[in-house]
């Protein structure tokens, strides 16, 4: 007869093999959110260069210097104006596979939105997003360089994509 010798396992709370995820840096966000806390509303100040990221009347997390597209000031009217919009809309899916390090997509354009750009002949364009940076450049690319949507760095994406689900109204305003 086999003589068996039991094993022990010993599980420690809070050790894995899988590496942790980036912290934030400091100098870009302002706020360190609580991970138990999701946000239900997003807040783009264009001007400020900030995106606000709120759970009911709790600020969570404020991200600066956002980038935006290379003509920043006034609302996007059609597709290639290089602006990016502004209004109320909603986080409606996200894309891990994008080719700037993920990204939310912005529910851009409105009805109103698509009836302008079609009264003066043109597209109002759509798949604004929030995301990081390209790809296929590992430091983040200096100024305003989108096609309308709102950059930030790969880190800071990262944090939004845990804290926003599909769904968050996000309010853009100059």
């Amino acid at each position: 007869m086999r003589r068996f010798t039991p094993i022990v396992l010993l599980i420690v709370a809070g050790c894995s093999s899988a590496p942790l995820p980036p912290r934030p840096a400091p100098s870009s966000i302002a706020h360190a959110p609580r991970p138990a806390l999701r946000a239900d509303f997003l807040r783009v100040r264009k001007a400020a260069r900030t995106l606000e990221v709120w759970s009911g009347r709790q600020l969570l997390l404020t991200v600066a210097d956002i980038q935006l597209g290379p003509e920043p000031h006034g609302a996007k009217r059609f597709e290639g104006d290089g602006r990016t919009p502004e209004g109320r809309y909603r986080i409606d899916w996200r894309n891990p596979r994008s080719a700037y390090h993920l990204s939310l997509h912005v529910s851009y354009p409105t009805a109103a939105q698509v009836a302008a750009a079609r009264a003066v002949g043109r597209s109002a364009g759509g798949l604004i997003m929030i995301h990081g940076q390209p790809n296929a450049s590992p430091e983040r690319i200096a100024g305003d360089w989108t096609d309308g949507c709102i950059a930030v760095s790969n880190r800071e994406i990262e944090t939004l994509w845990r804290l926003v689900p599909d769904g968050a109204e996000i309010e853009i305003v100059p």
